[in-house]
């Protein structure tokens, strides 16, 4: 029989391209994103962006990663 491939699922951060588009960070994924015209153009990418990532990736690593969690996205005023 042939690998089985496994599933794994992570969160990802969507933002507006201000040259239009969008632009997909995956925070548990260092380094991991991309962008796209569209919503579902941004979201296929991200999702090949994090499987090519998996690949580079021991089983280890992969669990490690699995662990971490967005809790929530706050947006804070600071002043320069």
């Amino acid at each position: 029989m042939g690998d089985v491939r496994r599933a794994f699922e992570f969160d990802v951060v969507i933002l507006e391209d201000e040259s239009g588009g969008y632009v997909a960070l995956v925070p548990s994924l260092p380094g991991c994103h991309t962008q796209g015209e569209s919503i579902d153009e941004v979201l296929d990418s991200v999702r090949e962006a994090i499987e090519l990532y998996l690949e580079t990736l021991s089983d280890e690593e992969k669990e490690e990663f699995m662990r971490q969690r967005v809790v929530g996205l706050q947006r804070v005023k600071a002043f320069a």
